[in-house]
């Protein structure tokens, strides 16, 4: 869990209710920042929605909104209270694992399934002195990044190695190796073979990498007529 959060009393904050992989959570409702209470807690305004106070669900899990820097952070939690101070009455959020950076769109997404596969060179050779990549599939791909579905869990920040599959003979099909960092992630949906799914934004070495995973993305459109 990272430190107490850094964000000023009255900040305006933007809440959503926690949506399912592959949709977008609907930030349409304001509440302000009151204060931390400790690492894993803070205050805020009880929402409102059509001018009344929105009743406390324990079992709902809210997507907070805050600028820091010109990024949109994301904090993930649940209202486990009310608590009154003086003549206010506020949330009592307890914060989860989860935190999101999310950038502005400036790319297409496609949503396709594509087998991903992944490693990170901190994990353990085999006995032929290999570490072995492990097997993935995206939701979701982009210029910017992927959202993958897979068996390990990474902490937010990490980084990886990343493997775009072959899709056709032609140059602009070929695969691409990438670095990436791990933005969010969260537990697969019930049902699915994989167990986690996280999000991935792309750290190019250069413009000619990223121009190269842009024709790719080009030619993967085409191909499956996304």
């Amino acid at each position: 869990m990272a430190g107490s959060l850094k964000i000023r009393s009255g900040t305006k904050l933007s809440l959503a209710f926690d949506a399912p992989v592959g949709q977008e959570p609907q930030f349409n409702l304001i509440c302000t920042f009151a204060k931390s209470l400790d690492e894993s807690a803070f205050l805020i305004s009880i929402p409102m929605k059509g001018g009344k106070a929105l009743p406390l669900d324990e079992n709902q899990k809210l997507l907070i909104r805050y600028k820091q820097g010109s990024e949109s952070m994301i904090l993930a939690g649940y209202a486990d209270d009310i608590v009154k101070e003086g003549l206010r009455r506020y949330w009592k959020i307890r914060r989860v694992t989860e935190q999101r950076q999310f950038f502005q769109r400036a790319d297409e997404r496609l949503k396709v399934a594509l087998g991903i596969q992944y490693v990170q060179d901190t994990w353990p050779v085999n006995f032929d002195g290999i570490i072995e990549k492990e097997e993935g599939m995206s939701l979701d791909i982009s210029a910017g990044g992927l959202a993958l579905y897979l068996n390990r869990v990474f902490n937010v920040g990490e980084v990886c190695e990343v493997t775009l599959p072959n899709i056709g003979i032609a140059k602009e099909g070929k695969g691409c190796e990438l670095v990436a960092a791990v933005c969010w992630n969260r537990e697969a949906p019930k049902g699915s073979i994989y167990r986690n799914i996280c999000g991935l934004q792309f750290r190019y070495a250069d413009d000619e990498e990223k121009e190269r995973v842009k024709k790719y993305l080009d030619y993967l459109k085409k191909k499956y007529r996304l």
